[in-house]
């Protein structure tokens, strides 16, 4: 399985980022346009997708990996999820949470911390790890899953997996 996410000058263009103009962010500092992502060589017999985005380079800045995304039960089918899929509602899937919405964080707003919350890393570029991967079956997640969650029911369920890192600069 391969996934694809287009890169300008190597770095995820900035309308995904917290370089996106004011129309693309909520309270003019969440940035909430999640980028298109091509699916290839999806194994036959899956029955979802799930995916993840996490920044790992978040650890020394915040103390944990920052999750940006999570969404699972996607159709496998799907050979592209089209930009914007995470709040338009174009395409089909059950939202986890991200950061946004643990105990330190803790906003309420599910546009936010339900969906695609875009990297704005501020020390350095960071390298956001984005993982794809093909199951099974479908997941019995309600939407506001956490990320445990997720991967607890994966176990045993995946047919494959791809990842792709997806440098932001500051």
């Amino acid at each position: 399985m391969k996934i694809n996410v287009p890169l300008q000058a190597c770095f995820l263009p900035d309308q995904y980022t917290k370089h996106a103009a004011t129309t693309a962010k909520v309270d003019n500092k969440y940035p909430v346009v999640s980028f298109p992502i091509e699916f290839k060589d999806v194994p036959e017999q899956a029955q979802s997708l799930a995916l993840t985005l996490i920044d790992p380079d978040s650890i020394p800045v915040c103390g944990f990996a920052y999750i940006h995304w999570v969404a699972a039960n996607l159709d496998p089918r799907l050979t592209k999820l089209p930009e914007n899929a995470s709040q338009s509602g174009v395409v089909s899937m059950t939202f986890g949470n991200n950061s946004l919405a643990g105990g330190l964080l803790h906003v309420t707003d599910e546009r936010l911390n339900r969906h695609y919350v875009g990297p704005t890393p501020p020390d350095q570029p960071h390298d956001y790890q984005l993982t794809v991967t093909a199951l099974d079956q479908k997941l019995d997640l309600p939407d506001g899953f956490w990320l445990n969650q997720l991967e607890q029911q994966m176990t045993g369920h995946v047919l494959a997996q791809a990842t792709a890192v997806l440098p932001v600069h500051n």
